[in-house]
């Protein structure tokens, strides 16, 4: 997978083909959520990128530090789009705000994602 140059990522991500990436990932949001109401876009800033590699560090993820590890690096990830990507300073500010909730919903509320499908750990 051809990551953009600055963002983390596993090495796993990096070696997969854009097909299984697609295939193990839904972008930003709950997967099999009735309705996609997570947005990919930060003020029209697309982050399905960081939000994919999100999605991977919670598959192979095996415990709570994993988890946190993959929050935390969803957030440095978001940060890094919005500044490689915006214009403006305001713009930057407005994007960086919204990056933080999305920081905060994962923390918070991404915990059933994370555990879904494993086993007892």
């Amino acid at each position: 997978m051809n990551v953009t140059k600055g963002l983390h990522a596993p090495a796993t991500y990096r070696k997969a083909t854009i097909t299984l990436v697609e295939e193990m990932t839904n972008g930003c949001g709950a997967a099999g959520a009735k309705f996609d109401f997570v947005p990919d876009r930060i003020y029209g800033l697309r982050i399905t990128e960081a939000c994919r590699i999100h999605d991977w560090m919670y598959m192979e993820g095996i415990d709570i530090e994993d988890k946190d590890k993959a929050d935390r690096s969803f957030l440095n990830n978001l940060l890094r789009l919005i500044y490689l990507r915006s214009a403006n300073k305001f713009t930057r500010f407005l994007r960086n705000r919204r990056a933080v909730k999305y920081f905060e919903a994962v923390q918070n509320l991404g915990g059933p994602a994370f555990w879904a499908g494993k086993e007892d750990v």
